[in-house]
């Protein structure tokens, strides 16, 4: 029977964004061992209601608990705005974390001024989840959110940087700062954003700090693992990764090479089916 220590961490979305999660995840944690699940047949997230999206979340938690893993962290923004608790509650003792409070922790360290800017996709900016983690964490911050959903268009697409992406991200972003010349920070409040971060470091300038919350999210799951004791240690290679999709591995492989940051081939995708059995 394996120790806990040495199981893998699941980690979920609705796509390939949150590969930008298991990029980071996997720089922080090399020794440790991952089953990524990518729920690609019900994408996207953002345009389902909460119920749906809750739904949803629960069967690829489910679907992920059952191959045995000892952390769980959703990297969906959708999903992390409605299923961190509920799926805490179904899972316990195991730990669950989402995305959005450790990215608004760090956003409200991070801003001096206290004038904080959110870009994130319509139906997370709609649900408000990040105006409430940042008013909990920092009362007095003043927090403002576009949605951008061009963002996701484009880095799906792989145009990431260059005057097409620098030209949506002024739309999106320069009236922002026109109401607003406090901000001193931008969240990336979606897992597609960071690859942008070259196109939104060209608008924005370099006075303004980027947070991502792929980062803040892997020195988290760090520093819950090493509580509770179950950092996988002792281990000279890196740890093995599993990715899993519902629909479309050959996208998933096409699109989610960017992500990730290292290309791979459907080949290393498994098709899975996460419906709940009758």
């Amino acid at each position: 029977m394996s120790q806990p220590n040495s199981l893998p961490i699941g980690v979920f979305d609705s796509g390939v964004g949150g590969l930008t999660v298991l990029r980071a995840l996997r720089q922080r944690l090399p020794a440790e061992q991952f089953i990524y699940l990518g729920d690609t047949a019900r994408l996207p997230y953002g345009t389902k209601s909460g119920a749906s999206v809750l739904r949803y979340s629960i069967q690829a938690a489910e679907f992920l608990v059952n191959q045995g893993i000892k952390y769980l962290v959703i990297a969906c923004n959708t999903a992390s705005s409605v299923a961190v608790e509920p799926l805490r509650q179904r899972f316990a003792p195991m730990p669950v974390i989402g995305v959005i409070e450790p990215g608004s922790i760090a956003g409200c360290a991070a801003s001096k001024s206290g004038h904080i800017a959110v870009l994130a996709t319509e139906g997370t900016v709609r649900g408000g989840a990040y105006q409430r983690a940042i008013a909990h964490a920092k009362p007095d911050a003043r927090v403002v959110a576009q949605a951008c959903s061009l963002f996701v268009a484009l880095a799906e697409e792989g145009w990431t940087e260059g005057a097409i992406a620098e030209a949506i991200a002024h739309r999106y972003i320069d009236e922002l700062f026109r109401n607003d010349p406090l901000i001193d920070t931008l969240l990336l409040g979606c897992t597609h954003f960071p690859v942008l971060a070259t196109a939104l470091r060209a608008v924005i300038g370099p006075s303004v700090t980027i947070v991502d919350s792929a980062e803040t999210t892997a020195n988290a799951v760090h520093a819950e693992l090493s509580e509770l004791g179950l950092l996988r240690t002792g281990e000279r290679v890196p740890g093995r990764m599993i990715l899993q999709a519902t629909d479309g591995p050959e996208r998933f492989a096409r699109v989610g090479s960017l992500f990730l940051g290292e290309a791979f081939d459907a080949g290393r995708v498994e098709l899975v089916d996460i419906s709940p059995t009758r």
